[in-house]
C-alpha cells in the first residue's frame, strides 16, 4: 500500500487544483475560496501565496511563460514576472455560480467547469478558452464540474461531474472536440464522491475521493487497482510532479471539518506510487 506523507501545514481552507510547472520545477495549487495561488518552495518552508481574486479555481502553465487562471466567473492571464492577473471578460454575471476545476487539452486550450455555490443541480457548465482569447461553452447542465484530463495521445479525455458518482470518458475527434461521453467507472457513494483526477503514463486514472479519505487508481479497463489512504476525509485533487513525474501530490480541504478531529485537513500530501504521471498540457495563448 502506498503511504501519503504530509508535507505542509494545513495551509488551505479548501485546497484544490495541484499542477506541476516544469519551467521552474515547482508545484502550484489553489486555496480556492480564499482566491489564492500557493507555490511550494524548493527549499522548504511555508508556501508562497499570491492573491488573484475572489476565487482561484484552476491554473496551468502557459507555453510562452506565465500562467492561465480560472477565477470566479471567467479566465485570467498571469504574465511572466507579474503579480497581477489580467482578467478577461466575465463569462456570466450571476454571483451565485463560480468556476471550480479545469485543465488544458493537447491543442493548448484551457477548460474550466463551473458550479453553483449551493451545489444546485444542473447550474454549472464547462467552458473553453482558446489561445486567441475567444471562449466557447462545451457542456451545459453540469452540477459540480470537477476533474478533467486528456491522454498524452489526445484521443480521449476523462471527466467528473461529482454528483453522478462516475468518472466519464470522451472520445476526442479530429477537431479536438469532445464526443461520445460515456461512463468509465462508477464510485459507490458509500466510499466517497469523485473529485479531482489525473492520469499516469500507463493509462491509469487517479481520483481523489471527497469524504472518502483516499485517492484511488483505476486501470485502463476501469477497475480499481490501487488505493492511497489519507488521514483526512476530504482530499480534493491530485497531480503528478517532480523532475521525473513520479511524485503524486494530493490537495485536501478543511471545509466543514473540525480541526480538533482532523488537524491535517487543508494540508498538502505527497505519495510515491511507483508509476510516473502523464505530462500536463500547457496553454498556448
Amino acid at each position: 500500500m502506498t503511504v501519503a506523507e504530509q508535507i505542509t501545514a494545513p495551509v488551505a481552507y479548501h485546497g484544490e487544483g495541484p499542477v506541476w510547472c516544469p519551467a521552474d520545477g515547482r508545484l502550484r495549487w489553489m486555496d480556492m475560496l480564499a482566491g489564492d495561488v500557493l507555490t511550494l518552495p524548493t527549499g522548504g518552508g511555508a508556501p508562497e501565496r499570491l492573491h488573484v481574486g475572489e476565487v482561484a479555481a484552476a491554473l496551468r502553465p502557459r507555453a510562452g511563460g506565465g500562467h492561465v487562471l480560472a477565477v470566479e466567473r471567467g479566465f485570467a492571464l498571469l504574465d511572466p514576472g507579474s503579480q497581477e492577473p489580467r482578467r478577461l471578460p466575465e463569462l456570466w454575471a450571476d454571483p451565485s455560480v463560480r468556476m471550480n476545476e479545469g485543465g488544458c487539452d493537447p491543442r493548448g486550450r484551457f477548460y474550466c467547469g463551473s458550479m453553483a455555490y449551493d451545489t444546485a443541480p444542473g447550474r454549472g457548465a464547462l467552458y473553453r478558452l482558446d489561445p486567441d482569447g475567444s471562449t466557447a461553452t462545451v457542456l451545459t447542465g453540469i452540477t459540480i464540474s470537477n476533474g478533467l484530463a486528456w491522454t498524452p495521445e489526445g484521443d480521449r479525455a476523462y471527466y467528473i461531474d461529482t454528483p453522478t458518482q462516475r468518472v466519464d470518458v470522451f472520445d476526442v475527434d479530429g477537431d479536438g472536440e469532445l464526443r461520445d461521453r460515456r461512463p468509465f467507472t462508477a464510485v459507490p457513494a458509500e466510499i466517497g464522491a469523485p473529485d479531482g483526477l489525473c492520469l499516469d503514463a500507463e493509462g491509469g486514472v487517479w481520483v481523489a475521493l471527497w469524504d472518502g479519505a483516499a485517492v484511488h487508481r483505476y486501470g485502463p479497463d476501469g477497475s480499481l487497482d490501487a488505493v492511497v489512504p489519507l488521514p483526512v476525509s476530504r482530499p480534493t485533487a491530485c497531480a503528478f510532479g517532480g523532475p521525473d513525474l513520479d511524485e503524486l501530490y494530493i490537495t485536501t480541504s478543511r471545509e466543514d471539518i473540525d480541526p480538533a478531529h482532523q488537524p491535517a485537513a487543508g494540508a498538502l500530501f505527497l505519495a510515491r506510487p511507483g508509476v510516473r504521471g502523464a505530462r500536463v498540457h500547457e496553454f498556448a495563448g
